[in-house]
């Protein structure tokens, strides 16, 4: 027998889902999270309150879910974009200028990651998971033949792992602090310093060795 298919106002629950995750993301850019309403929300969605409420128990909850949305987007466009290690750089440069296109955004996940750090914050399950996930995702990464014998020596994929995330991370919330700073090169400098390069003028270089 084939599967029965979903009726009623369940039919579209992933799809629904989507539309309030976008409008909330849209929301907390504009009014920032504490302004930011559920009433507002289930308007830009197109849906009731009550309505937003079946599939959101609070706007904590939602945010998680924002969070997780846009880190899922980046993850997946990351893997499209980066093969090898010379387009890291670029493709991080690309991140941050999209993330500065909605600097509240930004503000609003640096807050919220600070506050997780406490265990008895709603959202510290998500950071605490999103970072070990982060970490073992790119040391996998790192650990590939052709990126691992790119790595500067003594470097190991799990530090750089590491490390990639509190430079991103750090500079971000530089900028953050100061909207005029210049976060782009240094994050591009940051990967020629995790990388060695064929243009290395070293003679241990040169040398092939």
């Amino acid at each position: 027998m084939g599967q029965a298919r979903a009726r009623g106002p369940y039919a579209k629950t992933p799809a629904r889902r989507a539309e309030i995750v976008r409008a909330a993301r849209d929301s907390f850019a504009e009014n920032g999270y504490a302004k930011a309403s559920l009433r507002d929300i289930a308007e830009r969605a197109g849906i009731t309150h009550a309505g937003l409420l079946h599939h959101f128990r609070n706007k904590e909850e939602l945010l998680a879910e924002v969070l997780a949305d846009r880190d899922a987007e980046e993850w997946q466009h990351g893997l499209e974009q980066v093969d090898t290690p010379d387009q890291l750089a670029p493709y991080l440069a690309e991140l941050i200028r999209h993330h500065q296109s909605a600097p509240e955004l930004m503000r609003l996940w640096i807050e919220l990651a600070a506050a997780a750090s406490r265990p008895d914050h709603p959202a510290h399950p998500y950071f605490v998971e999103r970072y070990e996930r982060g970490r073992t995702q790119f040391a996998e990464g790192f650990h590939r033949k052709e990126v691992r014998g790119s790595l500067r020596e003594g470097v190991s994929p799990e530090s750089a792992a590491i490390l990639f995330h509190a430079v991103l991370n750090g500079l971000q919330l530089q900028w953050v602090l100061n909207q005029d700073l210049d976060v782009v090169g240094p994050v591009t400098d940051f990967v020629r310093l995790l990388f060695d390069h064929d243009d290395d003028p070293s003679p241990q270089r040169r040398a092939g060795k």
